[in-house]
């Protein structure tokens, strides 16, 4: 899932809503703070200062029960008074409040055990694990976050649920954006498949994909062609390849494996790609954040971190992303070998003797049975009516991203650069148009339907997303739920105060970012938080020093994109994560299927990662020589432990 920084700061808790317990009026302060508070975790308060004075404003911060001054000091009017690093021990100690001026402000807010901030996701998770239903789960795991919040009065966080929560969850323009763009793809599907253009794909590519083998390869590099985002990758290929998937009798739950485990980590390891640019300006930050951290202590260090160049560190870091590079890697060898194990194998393998590319009773993330969703009498299967759709999303995509950068930084720059300053959703809402725009001109203007039945046939797509729509909304209403009870917060304090030695800090941040990522099924979030905090950790640890290749450096560049890495093994783990919805989406799974037979490839790569990378490499052991051992160890686990398909699926269908 991607946040912007913003978002990722409401999700920390820092800023993020009016404090609770006070009316607004000439006599009041405006502060804003966290929705809750959690015990013995750090947080911050924001106030605007009074402007109606020339002078220097005093003043302290007070803890109303007993009139302990807290904090004081001085600040310039109208300033934004930012007062971080507070922390409670029990309930009794807020609220606090600040008084400057003779005005004055109180800041009280729920108080919950650190361990509470847990709970709702991990209510979430496990329910939908159990009972496959994932719609009541996702909303269950919402109303316990929206029952701390209301007095755990059981009937109010039921309506909280809806209103601050779900409702919010559903206005925010980057996920309206992600709906919409879902939903015009789904509608340009829609109009392929009843022109024929669908079937024509098939029926181009059967020469070439006549195997299961070939067509999981096809399904693999498609997914490495479309490298410059993970939502693109996912909804293009999973859409284009699943009507070939499904003739080659590959069960969904692969097919959604392949998309999920190919989306995310090209992007990541790809520099020109949006991510790349996010992940540049967040190493900035931490480098930025070190140098300011070592000024004084040593200011010869501060200087080598404040000149170093994010783009160079990030290139430098890439080596080190195992989880990504042998997830790749793993599917590539699932495809080959054409040997699975645990619950993939037994999908697969129902799917191979034909008994069903899902599961009998399987709750379809998209509804593709007959309909609207299938070719018209009489029409031609044309494969350019499927391929030119498609070609232009990607094109345009490229093209909105290449432009809209350059407006935003109004010069001329690296493409990197480009990329990361573009809004890589108004890209995505211009691609999706263009391409219905396309599909619509293509089948009306050869007659192949007329207009009313190719609107018919968009609706008909559409409709067919509904169920996935609500299963994205209820995921980011969750998210939000975990950003309110400070969940990613609450875990990314047990990294800083676990200690642990330099050498065991990538591994470390791994599994911290991956425990944040599956709470809290945002990837962005998780790097938002964490990387600016890690940096200067592993400074402060002796890594970092001398920006020469040493082992300090290396100590660093495995922390850095041990972030990236453990948010993405996360994510792929998580049922509530919005890129794994949609990659059961994409693939018209059961998206708690695809999730458990996902899980075990991605814990095992996860596993595998951490023991031949992060951990040898931080002792000075070569990158090289840990990808040789991790491919070595992913195939001997599919050798030994995993089984063929029935060979009588590989023959030509």
């Amino acid at each position: 899932m991607r946040l912007t920084l913003t978002s990722a700061l409401l999700l920390v808790g820092t800023l993020a809503a009016p404090a609770g317990g006070f009316a607004q009026d000439d006599s009041v302060l405006e502060l804003t703070g966290p929705r809750t508070v959690l015990t013995h975790v750090p947080f911050g308060i924001a106030v605007e200062l009074p402007t109606d004075t020339a002078a220097s404003i005093e003043w302290r911060l007070v803890r109303v029960r007993d009139g302990a001054t807290l904090e004081r000091g001085a600040a310039a009017p109208g300033a934004l008074l930012e007062i971080t690093g507070l922390t409670v021990a029990r309930g009794a100690d807020l609220p606090i409040r600040v008084e400057a001026a003779g005005q004055s402000a109180e800041f009280g807010v729920p108080v919950l055990p650190g361990w509470f901030s847990i709970l709702p996701p991990l209510l979430a998770i496990v329910l939908a694990l159990i009972t496959h239903e994932v719609v009541v789960s996702l909303f269950a795991g919402i109303w316990l976050g929206a029952f701390f919040f209301a007095g755990f009065n059981p009937l109010a966080a039921l309506l909280r649920t809806v209103d601050a929560f779900i409702a919010p969850a559903l206005a925010d323009p980057d996920h309206a954006a992600i709906v919409i763009f879902s939903l015009m793809l789904g509608g340009m599907v829609g109009i392929m498949g009843r022109s024929g253009g669908t079937h024509g794909i098939v029926e181009a590519v059967r020469p070439l994909a006549t195997t299961r083998r070939r067509g999981q390869l096809a399904t693999y590099m498609s997914g490495l062609f479309i490298f410059f985002d993970d939502y693109a990758n996912t909804l293009i290929v999973g859409n284009t390849m699943r009507p070939i998937t499904d003739r080659l009798r590959i069960s969904r739950e692969k097919l959604s494996y392949i998309v999920d485990s190919t989306a995310a980590p090209v992007a990541a390891i790809i520099f020109v790609s949006t991510w790349a640019g996010y992940e540049i300006s967040l190493i900035a930050d931490g480098l930025q954040a070190a140098a300011a951290q070592t000024a004084a202590a040593d200011p010869a260090l501060a200087g080598e971190l404040g000149r170093a160049n994010p783009f160079t560190v990030f290139i430098h870091s890439i080596p080190y992303l195992f989880y990504p590079i042998l997830a790749l890697a793993m599917v590539l060898l699932v495809s080959l070998t054409q040997r699975d194990f645990g619950p993939m194998l037994k999908a697969e393998r129902r799917s191979a003797a034909g008994d069903g590319l899902y599961r009998e009773d399987a709750q379809l993330m998209v509804d593709t049975s007959g309909g609207l969703m299938e070719p018209k009498e009489g029409a031609k299967h044309r494969w350019y009516n499927a391929a030119i759709p498609v070609i232009t999303v990607v094109v345009v995509v490229l093209l909105g991203l290449y432009l809209d950068g350059r407006s935003s930084l109004g010069r001329a720059a690296p493409l990197t650069e480009i990329l990361g300053a573009a809004n890589a959703f108004h890209a995505l809402l211009w691609g999706s148009l263009a391409g219905v725009m396309v599909a619509f001109l293509l089948v009306t203007g050869q007659r192949l339907l007329k207009i009313q039945e190719t609107i018919e046939a968009w609706a008909g797509g559409l409709r067919a997303m509904v169920l996935a729509m609500v299963i994205l909304v209820l995921a980011w209403s969750l998210g939000a739920v975990t950003g309110a009870v400070g969940t990613a917060q609450y875990l990314s304090h047990l990294l800083q105060t676990a200690g642990f030695p330099m050498h065991l800090l990538p591994v470390s941040v791994f599994a911290t970012a991956a425990a944040i990522a599956f709470a809290t099924g945002t990837s962005w979030a998780t790097m938002a938080i964490l990387i600016p905090l890690v940096i200067p950790l592993a400074v402060s640890l002796g890594g970092g020093i001398g920006f020469t290749g040493d082992v300090p450096y290396t100590v660093m560049l495995g922390t850095i994109s041990s972030v990236l890495a453990g948010a993405i093994f996360g994510d792929h783990c998580s049922p509530i994560s919005d890129t794994t919805v949609l990659s059961s989406m994409a693939s018209a799974s059961d998206h708690v299927d695809h999730v458990r037979t996902q899980l075990p490839y991605a814990l095992l790569v996860g596993v595998v990662g951490m023991a031949v990378g992060d951990v040898p490499t931080a002792y000075g052991m070569p990158w090289v020589v840990s990808y040789v051992l991790g491919i070595a160890i992913l195939l001997g686990v599919l050798w030994f432990v995993g089984s063929p398909i029935d060979p009588s699926s590989n023959s030509s269908l």
